[in-house]
């Protein structure tokens, strides 16, 4: 890290409760986008844009229980957090 001048973005190396938010997300990164296509034939500005959508639609319009059967956006108008 140091010789490429890079700083860590996390805190200790192998923290479990540290790291278990983002391995989550990439585990179902890998199960709902990744593994049903077959990626033989796509280049990577076409994978980096099926990424980049499914990141969005994560993060604003994906129902998830744990916020109350809400989208994210959803949750945060609910808040009176986003308008």
């Amino acid at each position: 890290m140091s010789d490429a001048n890079f700083t860590r973005s996390m805190s200790r190396k192998a923290c479990s409760p540290d790291n278990a938010a983002c391995e989550g997300f990439f585990g179902r990164l890998k199960n709902e986008l990744f593994h049903p296509r077959d990626w033989k034939n796509a280049t990577i500005a076409q994978f980096i844009k099926a990424v980049d959508s499914y990141i969005r639609w994560y993060r604003e319009k994906r129902i998830k229980i744990s916020l109350g059967s809400l989208s994210p956006i959803e949750y945060r108008v609910s808040l009176g957090l986003a308008a």
